[in-house]
């Protein structure tokens, strides 16, 4: 069963965390996606600069690796099976790799202008990644084989975030109104969205084994149960343009609203529990990662900063 519940009318304040921002050395930077490496630091991808990014959050001092590729446009990466972490480069049509020494090797995707973008470590030991311009689902081995899955996606649905559950993966439609599953050997399956329409973007698994997801036009968080039920949740400020969930220690969600400038909370029955104003005006939220600590960094596309959020 799927239905849409206004979390507006379910509230309770919490004391608002510390944020923080810290600038990247490169101008034009454009930081997307970002994942916590092995060796504990903050990994992201530099969009603007073809460059992908790690801040150390002990010291907060940063480090850039130049891609071979120039414009690649960098967006996806996720850690691998050993140390090494995996990045998707959009405009370059490469699967790229690099070690926690900057090492970086790239892999050409077999399909032309495939417009790979979001990156998972797949129940497989495989990267699996998504094709968002092809309308497909890649998957890399750690030896640099590709092979993409068309059958069962719809046209022009655009998948985009993914997630493991159940030995599957899940992924969002930015253009569709289904979340997809698809299975390792590429059986596809789709569950209908309660609102059409609602842009379902970045993905993240609860410890309680459910999905959440933002919805960007639908102005909230999209929560999937373990049968692909669905639960709808607004949140506070209207039009705030969600683009990226992650889920804290205690289990709260915490999301990125883009227009709004703020950073959300809500907790994980769909009570709101706060919305906070970002420093930098009009900074441009995108990605939200937890770290092991127990803090918050999100990257700041348009101000080209990396934020850190300290919950009291």
């Amino acid at each position: 069963m799927s239905v849409a519940h206004d979390a507006t009318q379910r509230q309770r304040a919490v004391k608002a965390p510390l944020i923080r921002e810290h600038r990247i050395p490169t101008a034009g930077s454009k930081p997307y996606i970002s994942v916590e490496a092995a060796d504990g630091a903050l990994w992201f991808c530099e969009s603007g600069t073809s460059k992908i990014g790690r801040l150390d959050t002990k010291n907060y001092s940063f480090k850039e690796f130049p891609l071979p590729t120039q414009e690649a446009t960098p967006i996806g990466i996720v850690p691998g099976p050993n140390e090494d972490l995996w990045f998707a480069e959009k405009s370059a049509n490469k699967i790229g790799r690099i070690t926690l020494r900057g090492e970086i090797t790239e892999f050409p995707v077999p399909t032309p202008k495939a417009g790979p973008d979001a990156m998972m470590l797949g129940p497989d030991g495989n990267i699996w990644f998504s094709e968002t311009d092809a309308n497909q689902i890649g998957r890399i081995t750690p030896d640099g084989t590709i092979t993409e899955f068309r059958d069962g996606i719809s046209p022009g649905v655009k998948p985009l975030s993914i997630v493991v559950r159940d030995g599957a993966l899940w992924f969002s439609q930015a253009a569709g109104d289904h979340i997809g599953r698809i299975t390792v050997d590429g059986r596809v399956t789709g569950f209908p969205i309660p609102s059409q329409g609602s842009q379902p973007r970045a993905m993240c698994l609860h410890p309680d084994g459910s999905i959440w997801f933002v919805q960007t036009s639908a102005n909230g968080l999209c929560r999937i149960d373990r049968d692909g039920g669905m639960t709808e949740y607004k949140v506070w400020t209207p039009n705030a343009s969600l683009r990226s969930v992650c889920v804290g220690p205690d289990g709260d969600l915490w999301f990125t609203e883009n227009f709004a400038n703020k950073i959300g909370r809500m907790a994980p029955d769909g009570t709101m529990l706060g919305e906070y104003d970002i420093p930098t005006a009009n900074s441009g939220p995108r990605c939200i990662t937890a770290m092991s600590d127990g803090r918050f960094f999100f990257t700041q596309w348009d101000a080209g900063l990396i934020g850190e959020v300290v919950p009291n």
